[in-house]
């Protein structure tokens, strides 16, 4: 046997063992996510604080909000409640390190503040809660409640990561309402060594932070002398990149190029297309009642999409079937009628498609066949790996179709409830909605003209969705609920402006991280995640640095104490 494979074909595994090597790439490659994830999430940290410290007590905060997350999962799945997966534990350590970050990173900002504001650490801490409570329970709660939508895919991938992740996102909120400000407590000052906040009595005097100076002073200024141009002009950029769109192949892709780089099952299965029929090793299978036999193979054999037909029969596998004069099954063993080789029950029909398995002419003709087959008997299943794809790729339109507006309504509702309005809230939710298109526009471009991907799978946009949708709505909310704390003071337009110029840096850096971390799911040479990290990567950025800074501060000023209706601020003096 060994002479066999000394010559210059080497042997090759392929067929249904793709599956077996996707599995291979992630075995032991979480570690190194988490690891690439929390260092990119230091330095990212240090260059912004310049401070050695902070980013430590930070990364624990995030860690232990992993930590405990893992420990709860853990027991629930043991227990049966939750079921796991290998992709699921890579999306929730970066959901986790990401979430955790932002969430301390607003309370950071806030302590820092209130730290200015204030001699006492004890005053600035309960300060710094009071301001941070608020924003962080309504950003992780849409959050949790677009993942928890999930529950309702028909797609098990889905449904599972829903659970898992949202109690991720619970403890990554309890860990930066609870560790972090124990820890920051017990610090104090000390904490932003060597560039710690001083206490300003005149800032305490006025009870506002200073907001004429810095970058983001800047920016706020300028939004505020020219918010309708700003808003037309970066709304119709949006609406360009979005009509990238037409763009986006989501339709699925073969299963042997969901592995980047190198694959022996990918090389395999172009050999075997060369020298046998594309379908060999993955045969579509059919089950059918065994009065029905006969004529569900005709259909077979008589497909021109169809190679070969055959029958397994109490366990034993038939020689090819084939058509007789009548239209029939010749005998399987000479002599003897395929009737009298089947017991009571149903039998398994196997048939190699001309066309490999899993490209897209299989489907097609998986779906062609499938017609004329239902028609013999509701009792005829087709399975196997095309059918199988399928029914994966048809039931992620579904969701789709299912989960987005019903994340949509449930983040409009906690929207209304948080900011005591209607139309802010329909805004913010149409500017995130507008941030995502533009984002899965360009990455579509991106993925076609620049990285010569062969396509994207049916649940790319859907996880694209509920991971930008939920968390891009966090930076709206961040900034909303200071610029509405602020308009209560100053009024709206001031507001805004004041509002912007504190947030503006914090947001941008919680904006920087979470995009960094979910960069980090790139290292695993899978196609679905590196789409996953490229879409919600730089959609976190647009919506950080336009979509926030610049859209919704100057739509928000161009309409004025409106934006609040129909709460009583709306009629307050501007």
């Amino acid at each position: 046997m060994n002479a066999l494979f000394s010559g210059a074909i080497a042997p090759l595994i392929t067929g249904s063992l793709t599956v077996v090597a996707l599995a291979a790439l992630g075995c032991g490659i979480d570690g190194v996510l988490l690891l690439v994830a929390l260092a990119a999430v230091l330095v990212i940290l240090v260059l912004v604080y310049r401070s050695v410290i902070l980013p430590i007590a930070v990364l624990l905060t995030s860690v232990l909000a992993l930590s405990a997350a893992l420990l709860a999962i853990w027991w629930l799945a043991k227990a049966g409640v939750l079921l796991l997966s290998g992709q699921t534990q890579g999306i929730l350590f970066i959901l986790v390190i990401g979430a955790a970050t932002d969430y301390s990173l607003l309370y950071v900002a806030r302590y820092r503040e209130a730290l200015r504001e204030n001699r006492s650490k004890r005053i600035a801490t309960g300060v710094a809660l009071r301001g941070t409570i608020e924003p962080v329970l309504a950003s992780g709660g849409t959050v949790i409640a677009g993942l928890l939508c999930l529950l309702l895919s028909d797609l098990r991938s889905n449904s599972t990561l829903g659970p898992v992740a949202a109690i991720g996102i619970a403890f990554a909120m309890l860990a930066a309402l609870t560790f972090l400000p124990a820890v920051l407590y017990a610090l104090g000052r000390v904490a932003f060594w060597p560039r710690r906040p001083h206490y300003d009595p005149e800032l305490s005097a006025s009870g506002a932070q200073a907001t004429a100076r810095g970058v983001w002073a800047a920016v706020a200024r300028f939004v505020r002398r020219h918010p309708r141009p700003i808003w037309i002009i970066t709304t119709l950029l949006l609406v360009v990149g979005a009509s990238g769109l037409t763009q986006l192949r989501a339709d699925g892709v073969p299963q042997s190029d969901l592995v980047l780089g190198d694959s022996q099952a990918r090389d395999g299965q172009v050999a075997l297309g060369e020298h046998f029929p594309g379908g060999s090793g993955s045969p579509v299978y059919v089950l059918t009642p065994e009065e029905d036999m006969e004529e569900v193979a005709g259909v077979l054999a008589g497909s021109e999409a169809v190679d070969g037909v055959s029958i397994t029969v109490d366990g034993s596998s038939s020689t090819t079937a084939t058509l007789s004069a009548d239209g029939g099954i010749e005998s399987l063993v000479p002599g003897e009628s395929p009737a009298a080789r089947v017991s009571q029950g149903d039998v398994l029909i196997q048939a190699t498609l001309v066309d490999a398995a899993d490209s897209e002419q299989a489907a097609e003709d998986v779906r062609a066949l499938r017609g004329p087959l239902h028609e013999i008997s509701e009792q005829v299943y087709v399975g196997g790996v095309t059918a199988t794809a399928v029914d994966m790729n048809d039931a992620a339109v579904h969701d789709r179709d299912l989960i987005i507006p019903l994340v949509l309504g449930v983040i409009f509702v906690i929207l209304v409830l948080l900011l005591r309005s209607l139309l802010a809230p329909f805004l913010l939710i149409l500017t995130t909605v507008l941030s995502f298109g533009t984002a899965l526009g360009v990455s579509a471009i991106v993925f076609n003209q620049i990285l010569d991907f062969p396509g994207a799978d049916a649940a790319v946009p859907l996880y694209g969705f509920v991971f930008l949708v939920a968390l891009g709505i966090d930076y709206n909310i961040f900034l909303m609920t200071r610029v509405r704390e602020e308009a209560k003071a100053h009024g709206t337009r001031d507001g805004i402006t004041r509002g912007l110029a504190i947030t503006g840096g914090v947001i941008t850096s919680a904006g920087v991280v979470l995009a960094a971390t979910f960069s980090a799911l790139a290292v695993i040479p899978i196609l679905f995640l590196a789409q996953l990290a490229f879409i919600v990567a730089f959609g976190v950025l647009l919506d950080t640095f336009v979509v926030r800074s610049l859209l919704v501060p100057a739509l928000a000023d161009d309409i004025g104490k409106r934006i609040w209706w129909p709460s009583r601020l709306a009629r307050a003096d501007d």
